[in-house]
């Protein structure tokens, strides 16, 4: 698989891991090595004995990669230690990155939406009637078949970027912080990649809540909070990482 010329080396490093909605799961590695794991066996069926096979020797091959590696770059693997001084690093690292104003921003959006989410279940069920029965009458005038899929695809957007959006401001900001131990360089930044998925996936919510607005009139207030929450977060982040809208993702942006 790693041979293939096809495909896009690094195309995974980047990306939104959603593969179903992914236009390169073709020349992509980390995709055709997880659908060589599923093959002959029920998705998620994690008792099942072939799927630890194959976790088994995918671990065995990655045990070898990083013994040559170690060795080609003369690292002991046998002698690390976790000093008293490295914890303490870490420890007010991660400190840093929980107080920092994007995650906080976007841990506040997502504990906004998804409670939002569980009170409002009923309106969804309510426009999904709505929609059942303007299908049953087949008024002409109206394309609920339609309608139904786009409420659906915004939910899909919304539900999925919900976590995902803080994760990776909390990774951007993480990388941020430890590039001020590195000596500085011409190479792309890991925190400005993960900054710039974060936007992205920022303004597909933006993209979808807009859609919601449309066919929620009724919850218009909420709809439009959560679209300032993003808005303040999108601006927050690019004034953080000025140069993350310009990191070329390998094969979304070539």
């Amino acid at each position: 698989m790693a041979e293939n010329t096809n495909n896009i080396p690094g195309i995974f490093n980047y990306c939104d891991r959603w593969c179903e909605r992914c236009a390169f799961t073709s020349r992509c590695l980390n995709f055709q090595m997880s659908e060589e794991m599923r093959e002959g066996k029920e998705i998620n069926d994690l008792e099942n004995e072939k799927f630890w096979e194959d976790m088994d020797n995918i671990f065995n091959i990655t045990h070898d990669m990083l013994d040559e590696m170690a060795e080609e770059q003369g690292i002991d693997l046998t002698e690390i230690e976790w000093t008293k001084e490295d914890k303490e690093h870490e420890q007010e690292l991660e400190e840093s990155v929980r107080k920092h104003q994007c995650v906080i921003a976007s841990k506040k959006y997502y504990e906004f939406v998804s409670g939002w989410f569980e009170i409002n279940e009923g309106i969804f069920k309510e426009k999904e009637d709505e929609l059942n029965e303007q299908l049953m009458l087949e008024l002409s005038s109206a394309e609920p078949k339609k309608e139904a899929i786009t409420l659906k695809d915004a939910i899909e957007v919304i539900t999925y970027y919900l976590h995902f959006i803080n994760i990776k401001l909390m990774r951007a900001i993480h990388g941020q912080i430890e590039d001020r131990y590195e000596l500085p360089d011409d190479l792309p930044k890991d925190s400005d990649g993960s900054a710039k998925i974060a936007l992205l996936a920022i303004d597909r919510s933006i993209s979808a809540w807009g859609k919601l607005l449309k066919h929620l009139e009724e919850s218009e207030d909420e709809i439009l909070e959560f679209l300032v929450l993003l808005e303040q977060l999108r601006n927050m982040t690019e004034k953080e990482f000025p140069d993350a809208r310009k990191f070329v993702r390998p094969g979304f942006d070539e």
